[in-house]
């Protein structure tokens, strides 16, 4: 029996108004239980300044294991317009660069799909916007893949579908994206954005896929407590996920 692969899956924390005593309980559970990775699907910062990212750098360099990074709407420069865009990712990837990891494991694979933009047909511009461009990107990677067999999971900022059927879907390109990476052979899709937790199945042309929200670890709060995703697989048991909550006091 192979031993299981564990995630610790983190989203939104917003260094800037970040949730200190949430932050430091999930830093303890890496810690003492060494998780062999750790994702962020996006929104490190607040308002994408050059504190924030710096704040974010000592973090993810603190917990001493692999990290995987993803975008959010929040991670591009607010009060910079021209950086915004001219070079909208700069400071993100500095921090990608000096903390991020590929991550490669024998039972699984994880995709990254972009779903930020720098402007959008739209305001505000806090919602998913997948341009053709980087889902081509991410259908590329997976039909690349076909003949392996590893579990294959998309990690991306924005939730490809709302959260109930039927509902007017907040992502533009949103559904187009899901049917493109079900299609191509993804199994679970990893995002954040939304700041509450949720593990749902969805299925387009009878392909089933597990679309998987993490909480956040800010003080933006809508509804649910700061927590984060423990996500375990192996190829005996396959995918489960335990989502913790932190509860003050």
């Amino acid at each position: 029996m192979s031993t299981a692969l564990r995630l610790f899956h983190v989203s939104d924390i917003h260094f800037g108004v970040e949730h200190h005593t949430a932050l430091r309980w999930f830093e303890d559970a890496v810690h003492a239980e060494r998780p062999d990775a750790v994702i962020c699907t996006g929104d490190l910062t607040q308002r994408a300044t050059h504190q924030q990212f710096g704040q974010a750098r000592a973090f993810f360099s603190s917990l001493n294991t692999p990290v995987a990074l993803e975008p959010g709407n929040h991670d591009m420069p607010y009060y910079n317009l021209w950086e915004r865009f001219t070079q909208p990712y700069k400071r993100y990837g500095a921090l990608a660069d000096a903390v991020g990891a590929v991550l490669e494991f024998e039972q699984m694979v994880i995709v990254p799909l972009k779903t930020t933009v720098r402007a959008q047909p739209r305001f505000p511009w806090s919602d998913g916007y997948v341009r053709h461009e980087a889902l081509a990107e991410t259908v590329g990677v997976l039909e690349s893949l076909e003949s392996d067999h590893r579990y294959k999971i998309v990690s991306c900022h924005h939730p490809l579908l709302p959260a109930e059927e039927g509902m007017k879907n907040p992502t533009i390109g949103g559904d187009r994206a899901f049917a493109a990476v079900a299609a191509a052979g993804a199994q679970a899709i990893l995002t954040g954005h939304v700041h509450v937790p949720f593990d749902l199945v969805r299925a387009s042309d009878n392909k089933s896929v597990r679309m998987i929200g993490a909480g956040t670890l800010s003080t933006r709060l809508r509804g649910a407590e700061p927590g984060y995703n423990v996500v375990i697989y192996s190829p005996e048991d396959g995918l489960t996920v335990e989502q913790r909550t932190y509860r003050d006091g």
